[in-house]
């Protein structure tokens, strides 16, 4: 029977995805614990997190912290609130493993696993909307588990992970609600202003800049491009015949689009400040007064506190404005400027992953534990560099997909366009500051998104076979490439012979 068929097909757009994200979480759980220590940024987030969970803010730590919490010491802390350079969103989503596991390498790393093992399912149904096919649902999905970059951030406690999660999550809400403009456009022309699937993604978006400001340019374009996109649905309607017409379904589209997306986005930031909005006074007291040449001091509230019922209120808004304002300074001034890592890259090289970043290294181990030959040593490392086959391909894909937009301007097209500009485009504008080849994990959706658009522009153009074999050698090379740099995205001990034989440009080392 037809309605059973249709059930079914349903039934296998969802089973199908969560398939693969279980896959996903399987591959990023086992054995997450290691490398048994503080990698990289993670001395900063892990202990901002179990401060989020015990204080309400994040703490300063004692010097010698990282070695007394690998021994099991989770007494490191002193009661000064630490100054923090990101918002509180992604740590508090870490904060839930720490809640769970305690203070260790588990604890800090496994909502990583499940963010990034959702991303998984979040991506497989978004391409399923977009192209109408399970299988290039599914292929998204796979693509996205077998990455090496997506992999190993999704084994340790950095922001960008969550980052591009809300990203992926809020760009998936913003397709759903085009859907579903289409299917109420072909009912009448009324405005609707109550539109679930923005709220979604306005909170998605609040989610996004909580974890990191850079999420403010993925939401301009898309709040842009959500308003351009239903004025341009309601013209191929027939609803827009006159330049009045067009002038009054600007403001009726645009207002609602700006109060879901932009002030419940807002609204959504805030909310994951209110530990620190609760303890504003001892922010107040340390930095408040002075810190630091290029901070002045907040106000002589900080001494004589706002009377009234609501002075605590306003101050603790006050100061919050002021601590935004050190933070732009930290990231914008002289002192990032300043700095150098022998890791940071060029953007341009990103989606070509040019220059990777090291998270974690062991080059001093000895022969014996992965029997390498006298004379050699094993090695060990966490290399956050993503899978070639999909960085590169999905690379062409992307440029391919722009000038099939050029062809054919429709809305799927412009998609992944939009959010690879939002995600990668902004940091050419940067200047000296230290950035990083795994900042472009929240442009990696998006290539593949292009890639499964590409993928089924080419089926309608192609003889079935010939797209089944290129689709299956494809995918082939995906996962065999998976697992030939699976040790140096795993922390495996291998023999050094084999960890060079990996690193096919010199950039790489």
């Amino acid at each position: 029977m037809k309605w059973v068929d249709n059930i079914s097909l349903r039934a296998w757009g969802w089973i199908v995805p969560i398939a693969i994200a279980l896959l996903a979480f399987a591959l990023r759980l086992w054995r997450v614990s290691e490398p048994n220590k503080l990698t990289f940024d993670e001395t900063y987030y892990a202990k901002d997190a179990w401060g989020l969970i015990h204080w309400g803010y994040a703490r300063d730590a004692i010097e010698d912290a990282n070695d007394k919490i690998i021994a099991g010491n989770t007494d490191v802390f002193t009661t000064d609130p630490t100054w923090i350079v990101h918002p509180d969103g992604g740590k508090w989503l870490i904060a839930v493993g720490e809640w769970t596991f305690g203070l260790t390498p588990l604890g800090w790393r496994f909502s990583a696993v499940v963010v990034g093992s959702l991303m998984v399912l979040v991506l497989a149904r978004l391409v399923l909307r977009l192209t109408g096919s399970l299988t290039l649902g599914a292929l998204a999905g796979l693509l996205l588990t077998l990455d090496g970059l997506h992999f190993t951030l999704s084994r340790i406690a950095l922001l960008d992970i969550f980052l591009a999660f809300w990203m992926l999550c809020a760009v998936a809400c913003v397709a759903a609600d085009r859907d579903w403009l289409e299917a109420k456009l072909k009912l009448d022309g009324r405005f609707r202003v109550w539109r679930p699937w923005q709220l979604l993604a306005g909170l998605s978006f609040g989610m996004a800049i909580a974890t990191k400001w850079s999420g403010l340019y993925l939401l301009a374009a898309f709040g842009i491009a959500v308003v351009g996109w239903e004025i341009w649905a309601r013209y191929r309607h027939g609803y827009l015949k006159t330049w009045r017409n067009w002038i009054i379904s600007t403001f009726a589209v645009g207002l609602p689009a700006f109060g879901w997306l932009v002030l419940v986005a807002f609204v959504m930031y805030l909310l994951t400040w209110t530990g620190w909005l609760i303890h504003h006074d001892v922010y107040e007291a340390r930095f408040g007064h002075q810190y630091g040449a290029d901070n002045p001091p907040w106000g002589a509230y900080t001494d004589y506190p706002t009377g009234g019922p609501f002075g605590g209120i306003i101050d603790a808004f006050r100061s919050l404005w002021h601590f935004h304002g050190m933070t732009w300074r930290f990231h914008t001034g002289d002192y990032m400027s300043s700095k150098t890592h022998p890791y940071q890259s060029n953007p341009i090289g990103w989606l070509i992953q040019w220059r990777p970043t090291t998270a974690a290294s062991d080059f001093d181990m000895a022969a014996d534990l992965c029997n390498a030959p006298a004379g050699s040593k094993c090695v060990s490392e966490v290399l956050m560099i993503g899978n070639p086959a999909i960085w590169w391909v999905g690379s062409l894909a992307v440029f391919t997909a722009l000038i099939a937009w050029i062809r054919n301007p429709t809305w799927r097209w412009s998609l992944p366009l939009i959010a690879v500009a939002a995600t990668w485009i902004p940091w050419f504008t940067v200047g000296s500051r230290p950035i990083f080849s795994f900042y472009a994990i929240t442009t990696l959706p998006f290539m593949i998104v292009a890639l499964c658009l590409v993928f089924a522009a080419l089926r309608r153009r192609l003889p079935a076979r010939l797209w089944w074999i290129g689709l299956g050698v494809y995918t082939f090379v995906v996962v065999a490439l998976f697992f030939y740099f699976y040790p140096i995205w795993a922390n495996s001990v291998i023999t050094y012979d084999a960890w060079h034989s990996r690193m096919w440009f010199t950039r790489w080392i």
